[in-house]
């Protein structure tokens, strides 16, 4: 499967569950309805009990005011102070819990459509497939998470290296400060770069071996690294998945500015651009997992390529069925030549 098909098949996914769209568009606004029953509520208790007018607060000064003694403040209020730093953890890992939850339910979706090309969105597939996928996508993202802190305390081990080296170089001549810094600086961006990419497209196929070959969290890490190892376009495609939505984003921060240069209107103007620019950063995301998914599938197992054959029944996502038509076809072939061929006897 070349780049361009499995981006195709993406969109179709996508644009066949549309509703997935709209979960998480309403996941957004559940999280923002608990950030105000978790936190807003213990903030008001705090700034009733602090003695605090909101009405008073028109510059940052006078906060920071009332802030000068933290000390007596955590010493009167530790009590609530703990209960507000609870609340904070509790919304937290209750909206990472919420998101884990459809974001198991997202891929669920699209890996059955892949597998069965006459699939339809149900809510009672998607809360299946999130109560199934849900407690080795918390495992997988655990993992994935560790990876993460490990890759960023060696490359701080190595930007401490370079620093030390750069200094080094300050005693010995400004000049060749200059060119070692630079230099390495753009060295370190690379491999920076290459490691964060390479660490999320292990967690996309990685995610795709968790769902296809029902692996668990470290075993799917595995089987996504050894399937990079052995289709190392898989990584370039995220690769250019991943460098079109950065692009797709900024170009969206761009088109926002010219809000913020009307007094009033803008500001009003200001929400409805930054909700449908949030709906579409959701497409662009779930395509990106569509896309990866459908070549992981493709290029995984034998009988996805098969389906590329026939362009006009829309690729792999209709294989499930046209195996279903041969298998169909050759039974009846071979019952049709056994009842020509009995009364030759």
């Amino acid at each position: 499967m070349t780049f361009v098909e499995a981006i195709k098949d993406g969109f179709r996914l996508v644009n066949r569950n549309w509703q997935l769209v709209l979960i998480q568009i309403s996941m957004l606004f559940i999280s923002a309805i608990g950030a105000f029953i978790i936190v807003g509520f213990p903030l008001a208790i705090a700034f009733i009990i602090f003695g605090i007018d909101l009405t008073g607060l028109t510059d940052v000064r006078d906060v920071l005011g009332m802030l000068r003694g933290p000390s007596d403040i955590l010493s009167k209020y530790l009590g609530l102070v703990l209960i507000i730093l609870t609340s904070i953890l509790l919304y937290v890992l209750v909206v990472a819990l919420l998101g884990i939850y459809v974001f198991g339910g997202s891929i669920g979706i699209v890996g059955r459509s892949l597998r069965d090309g006459s699939l339809k969105f149900h809510m009672g597939v998607f809360f299946g497939e999130a109560k199934r996928l849900f407690l080795r996508m918390l495992g997988f993202t655990a993992v994935i998470a560790v990876i993460f802190v490990v890759a960023f305390f060696f490359l701080g081990i190595l930007g401490g290296g370079i620093a030390a080296l750069v200094s080094f170089a300050q005693t010995q001549d400004s000049t060749l400060a200059l060119f070692f810094g630079t230099f390495f600086s753009l060295i370190l961006f690379v491999i920076a770069l290459f490691v964060i990419l390479g660490i999320l497209s292990v967690a996309l196929y990685g995610m795709a071996a968790l769902f296809f070959k029902d692996a668990g969290p470290a075993k799917s890490v595995r089987e996504a690294t050894r399937y990079l190892i052995r289709n190392p376009n898989a990584f370039w495609l995220y690769a250019v998945l991943f460098l079109g939505y950065l692009g797709a984003f900024f170009l969206l921060i761009l088109l926002s500015y010219p809000f913020t240069l009307i007094p009033v209107i803008g500001t009003i103007l200001s929400f409805p651009y930054q909700l449908i620019s949030y709906t579409f950063q959701t497409y662009l995301g779930l395509m990106i997992i569509a896309a990866a998914f459908s070549y992981y599938y493709s290029t995984e197992f034998p009988a996805a390529p098969a389906a590329q054959a026939e362009p006009s029944a829309g690729g792999p996502l209709s294989e499930p069925y046209r195996q279903g038509q041969r298998t169909q076809g050759s039974d009846t072939g071979s019952a049709a030549q056994e009842t020509l061929e009995r009364p030759s006897e």
